[in-house]
């Protein structure tokens, strides 16, 4: 009597065959290869671009690199050099697989991984020998080790200084970890274990994700725009099997300010700039944008911190309670007025007043506010005695004030009182390279709060959230993140269907992964199911139109088929996929009648 397979075997042999992947398994014809890969880069002289898929490029003489790299160096020093080219470096890797991930969605994971070491190599940076390249895409993990060859950076390095004390390819660093972070949703850390420009005859890199390094907080602080961008927002990845005290951190999970990109650096940088001063400053950014924190790390950074901060929201306050909210009220001022108590600018005194929403104030309660700016004076409701506050005003906004004004809902003589040092947030579909260290923390925090242990993301579910637009900005991303957590199994990685359950929009050719398009629809319904349905996906792994029944003839023919191709055709090979022995797959394949080799 034929021996069936069992559907726990099954089960076991697919996943290890479509989530796991090594680089001794790679198929060096899977796509992309490096054929596909230097298709995408063309010229067009005509109008002094070139481009690389739709990302305009640039040719650059090494040596003039080297000179910038040289300036940067002298004029910042060392550490501050480190960074800036760190975060380039981590810049163009998250470009790069934000490339591959959208022009390869169907690949296999090792070959989207394997795909970042020839781009590397395309674009003249350092040519790369991937010694080991192992990734779990169910659970997240990863470990890889490369050498480095021909490093442009460690060859600028020592024709400028000549042998270093430390290892110097900081900008190639910084592309490894955006390109491998961008991709699984986890934040890996590379560091280079020898470096050419030390006396090695190559350079040779180590990443794993940033939890399994010691002392990875020194690594991290490259990757920070200013001081204040905490490296512990996106840090190690730990996670706590037991909730967090109440009050042990922010109830929202942003205590930190997050991220890399060029849009989140130029807001710090502006931050930084007005921090030390007592200006007024108009935040101005989508809801959801972290406007609040901005605000708060304005008032963390300033000349005294330790001072006030009071913030109200002005969408909150009843128009007829704008007054007493703001300027405080005196005893027996209305009826209810038991006591008198001071407004948000008195309790303000001497720190920050942040007003939130600042559009959504009524005329009159706009101009009751302009003359307490102006005069630097307020009165409490039912008082007669003008009290003197010395208060830094901060305000915020999630509609353009000038158009406001134009259109004659917003006070032109407040608007000039509060845009003295306006700040844009970007909104989260322009700081795209930020969403991985965003998911890592958010993460991390949820983990922790929840008392999960879940792993990390998976690789379509991550295609899914950096192709998502996400119209409630950092605020959705962070909701998202913590439905997730709650929805994923411990120990297990988040996928569409623990994601997008409450109707928001997708665009479901993103989240293809065949060019037929048949497997589209099971992943956009994966999204609207608890659990995928094993029986259906197994059922199409074997060619059945019926996905409501299952043959495990046709599943083992499949797994056979799938498994001798995996193999290049080496039986032997093909057998320890299946767990079993040369002689039992031969078999197997006999009783089949399929066709394999001697």
């Amino acid at each position: 009597m034929k021996k069936k397979i069992s559907l726990a075997e099954v089960s076991r042999t697919t996943g290890a065959m479509l989530a796991s992947g090594h680089s001794r398994d790679l198929d060096e014809a899977a796509r992309p290869t490096l054929r596909d890969l230097t298709e995408c880069l063309y010229f067009s002289p005509g109008d002094g671009r070139v481009w690389l898929n739709n990302q305009r490029m640039i040719l650059l003489h090494n040596a003039a690199f080297g000179a910038l790299r040289r300036e940067l160096i002298d004029g910042m020093g060392p550490e501050r050099a480190r960074g800036a080219l760190t975060r380039t470096g981590y810049v163009s890797g998250a470009r790069d697989a934000e490339l591959v991930r959208q022009q390869w969605p169907d690949a296999e994971p090792i070959a989207v991984l394997a795909a970042g070491t020839r781009l590397h190599a395309i674009e003249g940076i350092v040519k790369v020998e991937p010694v080991s390249i192992a990734y779990d895409a169910v659970r997240g993990n990863y470990s890889g080790e490369f050498v480095w060859h021909n490093s442009s950076e460690a060859d600028e390095h020592i024709a400028a200084y000549g042998m270093a004390t430390e290892a110097v390819c900081w900008m190639q660093l910084g592309y490894a970890i955006g390109y491998v972070t961008t991709l699984i949703g986890k934040l890996i850390v590379f560091r280079e274990t020898e470096c050419r420009a030390m006396g090695a005859p190559v350079c040779r890199v180590i990443g794993k994700p940033a939890e399994e390094w010691d002392n990875v907080e020194e690594d991290l602080r490259y990757l920070n725009v200013q001081d204040f961008v905490d490296a512990a927002g996106y840090g190690r990845d730990g996670i706590a099997l037991a909730p967090l005290p109440a009050g042990a951190e922010d109830t929202d999970g942003s205590r930190s300010l997050v991220g890399v990109s060029p849009a989140f650096a130029a807001c710090c940088q502006r931050l930084n700039r007005v921090a030390p001063t007592r200006a007024t400053v108009l935040f101005i950014g989508e809801s959801g944008t972290g406007k609040e924190l901005f605000a708060k790390m304005l008032h963390g950074i300033g000349i005294t911190k330790d001072v006030p901060f009071v913030s109200i929201n002005c969408a909150a306050i009843p128009e007829t309670l704008v007054e007493a909210e703001l300027f405080g009220v005196e005893r027996g001022a209305y009826t209810g007025a038991t006591q008198s108590r001071p407004g948000r600018f008195e309790r303000a005194d001497g720190g920050t007043l942040f007003l939130d929403e600042i559009n959504s104030l009524s005329l009159v309660a706009q101009g009751k506010l302009l003359r307490a700016v102006q005069t630097g004076e307020i009165e409490r409701v039912g008082d007669t005695r003008m009290r003197r506050v010395d208060v830094r005003l901060v305000a915020a906004s999630n509609i353009d004030l000038r158009e406001e004004v134009r259109a004659g809902r917003f006070r032109e003589d407040l608007f000039f009182r509060l845009n003295v040092f306006p700040i844009l947030i970007p909104p989260l579909r322009e700081r795209r390279d930020d969403i991985p260290l965003l998911l890592n923390h958010f993460l991390r925090h949820y983990n922790q709060r929840h008392g999960r242990a879940v792993a990390g993301f998976t690789i379509r579910a991550m295609r899914a959230l950096l192709n998502y637009g996400f119209p409630g900005n950092i605020r959705e991303l962070q909701n998202l993140v913590e439905r997730g957590v709650i929805a994923a199994e411990n120990g297990a990685a988040i996928d569409l269907a623990h994601l997008f359950i409450s109707g928001e929009a997708q665009d479901s050719p993103l989240f293809s992964v065949s060019d037929g398009g048949s497997l589209a629809a099971e992943i956009v319904r994966a999204a609207d199911e608890e659990t995928p349905d094993l029986f259906r996906i197994l059922a199409r792994v074997a060619g059945q139109a019926d996905t409501d029944r299952l043959s495990i003839d046709a599943v083992e023919r499949a797994l056979m088929k799938l498994a001798v191709e995996r193999a290049k055709g080496k039986l032997s090979a093909a057998a320890r996929l299946l767990g079993l022995t040369r002689p039992q797959l031969a078999y197997r394949m006999r009783k089949m009648g399929l066709a394999y080799p001697g």
